[in-house]
C-alpha cells in the first residue's frame, strides 16, 4: 500500500488543505506532529522525575537514589505492558497505574494520591518545558476550525488523555480541538489499528470523510489507510536533522564535558513560534549571559545545600538580578530539595564602608582601597567614602603634618612618599581612630537593626552572593557585624573574584569565585576581566544605589539611597533603558535553563569548559558588532572620585572593550595582541 509521505511541512499542509475540502473530520497525531520535542529522546524527561522522587524519598528518610528509582519505574512499566499484551493487541501501559505501584514501593505507607499528583504535576511541567507547538500546523488548525471541521487528537502514549489535554492547553490550542484521545485510556492504539474503530464509533465518523495526519508511517499511515481513512505522513528532514544534532551533542557530552554546555545551550534555544524577531541585546542576554548566570546560581544552590546554609543573602544591586534568576529557575531545578531561604539585602560599598569602622576603626587596608580608583587622591576622598565629617579630624591631621588635601595617590600631582608614611602613622593613632568610631557608630547601629529585621542573625551559616571582584562589600560587611556574638559564618559565593587585595579569610568569613577565582588558575575564565563593568551593568537592579543607613528619631532605621535627579542619576536611567532588552533576555532564559539543566542532570563543573569557551569567544575575541552592541554606555563607580589624574601613563592600558569601532575593525591583530598581554599579566600575577 502506497503511504503518502511528505518531506516538508508546507508540502503536507498544501495537500492537506486540498483533501480537507472533501472531509468533515481531521485527526492529528500529537507528538512530533502538532508538538515537537526539544530533546531527541522523550524518555530523557523521566530522568529528572526520578531524581525528584529520590530527593523526596531521602527527605522522608528512605534510602533511594535516582538510578534505583528509574530502574524500578522501567521494571514496573515493562511488567504492565507485558500484562496488557496478554489481553490487547497493543502492549500499552497506563501512567497512573504503574506510577502509583512504583510510589508504593518507594514510599510504603507514605504513598497516597496527593503524592502521586505532586509527582505527576512535575512530570507534566517537565514535558511542557520540552514541548513546542508546530507553528504552521497550528495555523492550519485555525483554518480548519473556521471551516467547521471536527478536529481530534489521537495519540499512542502511556499518559491518559487528561494529561495530554494539559500539554495542548499549555501549547495554547486546546480551544481549536474537539477532543483528545489516548491509547492509555483504552489500550487500543493506532499501532495495531484498533484506535480508529474506537474513534469512529465514539464520534460517529464516516471513514470516507475522514483525514488523519501524523508522522509514523505505520501508526499514522498504513493503519488508517487499511481502515479506509485518507492519511498524510510527515517525514520532515529538517526536524530529523535538528534532533540528530541534539542526539549527538548529548552523546558527545557523555565522554567530553565541553559538549555538555553546548547541549545545554541547544536545549534552551527557541523553536517555532518562540523564534521571533528579537533585539540583538535580548539575544545576548538570553544566549550568552543567561547560561552564565544560570550555572552560577545553580552552583550557589548546590554549595548552599552542601554547606547546610540557613539562608542566602543576595548582596548589592547585582544580587537583585541573581535572586530574580534564582526564583525563576532553582525551585524548578531542585523541586525535591529543601532549599535555603533567600533574601535580597540592601547593601553597597558606600553604605557599608562607614558602618564597618564603628568597632574596629579605619584599617590600613581599607584606607588603601580608597586609592585604588584613579579619581581619589586625598583625605577628603577617605571622608567621602567612609561617610566622615572632615572638620573634627583637623587637629589629628595637623598633629601628623597633614591636611585634608594632602595627596596620597601616586597618580596625582603633589604626591610624596613621606606623606604616605605620615598617613600610616595617622591611622595608627588611637585618638584618630576614636573619632572615626564615634562618627560611624550610628550607621552601624542602624545596620544592625536592619539585619535583625531581616533575620540575618537567626542562622549559624549564611551565604552571601554577589558579583564579587575584590570582595570589598563582604570585607566591609563582616567587619561591621563581627563584633556580635551571634554573628553567623559568612560564606561568600561570588560570580568572579580578582583578589587584587588579599581577603581576610577565616573559618567564619570566606569568599570563593564560582565562575572565576584568581586563586584557582583558570586562564580561559579570566577572560571575564575583559568586561567586568558589562556584568555589573547587565545585572544591576533598577533602584538607586544605597548610600547609607540612618537612625530615626523613633529608634528605627532608614535606608538612604542616592538622589537620581543629577547627571549621574540621569545617566543610570539612560543605561537602564539601554540594557532593558539585555536584562529581559537574561530573565526569560531562567526557566529554559532550569528545564534543560534538570533534563541533562549536569551542573557548573560539567558546563565549565563550554562556559570558558563562551567567555573567550564573546569577550576576548568578540566581533566588532558584538562589542558595539553589548558594551554599556554609562557606568557608575561610587568609589571613584572626580579628581583629574596627572600621571596618565601609569594608568592601566586600554582594554579591548573600550576601543573605538575604527580600532576594533582596522587595528592589526588587535585582539591577539591584547590577549597575549592578558596572558602575560595572568601568568605574572
Amino acid at each position: 500500500m502506497n503511504i503518502p509521505k511528505h518531506y516538508s511541512l508546507p508540502a503536507l499542509i498544501r495537500k492537506g488543505k486540498e483533501i480537507a475540502q472533501t472531509v468533515d473530520t481531521v485527526t492529528f497525531d500529537l507528538f512530533d506532529t502538532l508538538l515537537i520535542r526539544r530533546i531527541h529522546d522523550p524518555d530523557m524527561v523521566k530522568l529528572p522525575v526520578a531524581k525528584y522522587i529520590a530527593d523526596l524519598a531521602v527527605s522522608k528518610g528512605f534510602d533511594w537514589n535516582q538510578e534505583q528509582v528509574q530502574h524500578l519505574r522501567d521494571t514496573i512499566e515493562a511488567h504492565h505492558r507485558l500484562e496488557t499484551g496478554k489481553k490487547f493487541d497493543d502492549h500499552e501501559a497506563c501512567y497512573p497505574e504503574y506510577m502509583k505501584e512504583m510510589l508504593a514501593e518507594v514510599f510504603g505507607t507514605d504513598a497516597n494520591d496527593a503524592l502521586f499528583d505532586t509527582i505527576a504535576d512535575y512530570e507534566v511541567a517537565m514535558e511542557n518545558s520540552m514541548l513546542v507547538p508546530r507553528g504552521k500546523f497550528i495555523d492550519w488548525l485555525r483554518e480548519l476550525r473556521a471551516q467547521g471541521k471536527q478536529i481530534l487528537i489521537v495519540s499512542d502514549i502511556y499518559l491518559p488523555a487528561i494529561y495530554l489535554k494539559r500539554f495542548v492547553e499549555h501549547a495554547g490550542f486546546l480551544d481549536l480541538v474537539d477532543d483528545v484521545i489516548s491509547s492509555a485510556d483504552s489500550f487500543l492504539a493506532k499501532a495495531s489499528g484498533n484506535a480508529f474503530p474506537l474513534v469512529q464509533e465514539r464520534y460517529s465518523i464516516d471513514p470516507k470523510r475522514w483525514l488523519h495526519v501524523g508522522d509514523n508511517p505505520v501508526s499514522d499511515g498504513l493503519r488508517p489507510l487499511e481502515f479506509g481513512i485518507q492519511a498524510l505522513v510527515l517525514h520532515d528532514a529538517s526536524e530529523k536533522r535538528r534532533k540528530s544534532i541534539m542526539k549527538r551533542l548529548v552523546a558527545y557530552g557523555l565522554g567530553r564535558p565541553f559538549w555538555r554546555g553546548r547541549a545545554l545551550q541547544q536545549l534552551m534555544q527557541p523553536l517555532e513560534y518562540e523564534n521571533v524577531e528579537r533585539d540583538d541585546l535580548y539575544i545576548e542576554g538570553y544566549s550568552f549571559l543567561g547560561p552564565l548566570i544560570g550555572s552560577f546560581v545553580q552552583e550557589v544552590a548546590e554549595r548552599s545545600m552542601k554547606l547546610d546554609i540557613g539562608k542566602i543573602f543576595f548582596l548589592s544591586r547585582e544580587g537583585w538580578t541573581f535572586k530574580k534568576y534564582w526564583e525563576n529557575s532553582i525551585p524548578h531545578l531542585f523541586p525535591g530539595k529543601d532549599l535555603p531561604e533567600t533574601e535580597y539585602l540592601y547593601v553597597s560599598r558606600m553604605a557599608l564602608a562607614g558602618a564597618s569602622c564603628a568597632h574596629k576603626g579605619l584599617s590600613q587596608t581599607k584606607a588603601d582601597i580608597v586609592f585604588l580608583p584613579s579619581g581619589n587622591s586625598d583625605f577628603l576622598d577617605v571622608c567621602r567614602i567612609f561617610s566622615l565629617d572632615p572638620k573634627p579630624f583637623a587637629l589629628h591631621l595637623n598633629r601628623h603634618e597633614l591636611t585634608e588635601k594632602t595627596v596620597f595617590s601616586h597618580l596625582h600631582k603633589g604626591y610624596l612618599q613621606e606623606n604616605v608614611i605620615r598617613f600610616k602613622e595617622l591611622i595608627a593613632d588611637d585618638a584618630f581612630q576614636d573619632e572615626v568610631k564615634r562618627q560611624t557608630r550610628p550607621a552601624n547601629d542602624a545596620l544592625m537593626r536592619y539585619l535583625e529585621d531581616v533575620g540575618f542573625f537567626d542562622h549559624t551559616d549564611v551565604a552571601l552572593v554577589d558579583i564579587g571582584w575584590l570582595g570589598t562589600i563582604q570585607r566591609f560587611f563582616h567587619e561591621a557585624i563581627s563584633h556580635r556574638s551571634d554573628c553567623p559564618a559568612c560564606h561568600g559565593l561570588l560570580f568572579g573574584v580578582t583578589r587584587g587585595i588579599p581577603f581576610p579569610t577565616t573559618a567564619g568569613n570566606s569568599i570563593e569565585g564560582l565562575i572565576y577565582d584568581k586563586d584557582h588558575f583558570d586562564f580561559a575564565a579570566s577572560s571575564l576581566l575583559y568586561a567586568r563593568d558589562l556584568f555589573e551593568e547587565a545585572c544591576r537592579a533598577p533602584h538607586p544605589t544605597l548610600n547609607g543607613y540612618g537612625l530615626k528619631n523613633d529608634g528605627g532605621y532608614e535606608l538612604i539611597f542616592r538622589q537620581v535627579d543629577d547627571a549621574i542619576g540621569r545617566a543610570e536611567k539612560e543605561q537602564d533603558v539601554n540594557y532593558a532588552p539585555l536584562q529581559q533576555g537574561v530573565f526569560d532564559s531562567a526557566k529554559s535553563y532550569a528545564a534543560a539543566s534538570a533534563l541533562l542532570g549536569y551542573s557548573l563543573d560539567d558546563y565549565k569548559p563550554w562556559i570558558n569557551f563562551l567567555l573567550v569567544s564573546k569577550l576576548a575575541f568578540a566581533k566588532t558588532r558584538e562589542i558595539c552592541t553589548i558594551r554599556h554606555t554609562h557606568h557608575l563607580d561610587d568609589f571613584h572620585g572626580s579628581k583629574k589624574v596627572a600621571n596618565e601613563q601609569k594608568l592601566a592600558p586600554n582594554t579591548l572593550w573600550n576601543r573605538s569601532a575604527f580600532a576594533l575593525r582596522f587595528s592589526p591583530l588587535l585582539r591577539l595582541r591584547i590577549f597575549l598581554r592578558h596572558m602575560r599579566d595572568r601568568l605574572n600575577e
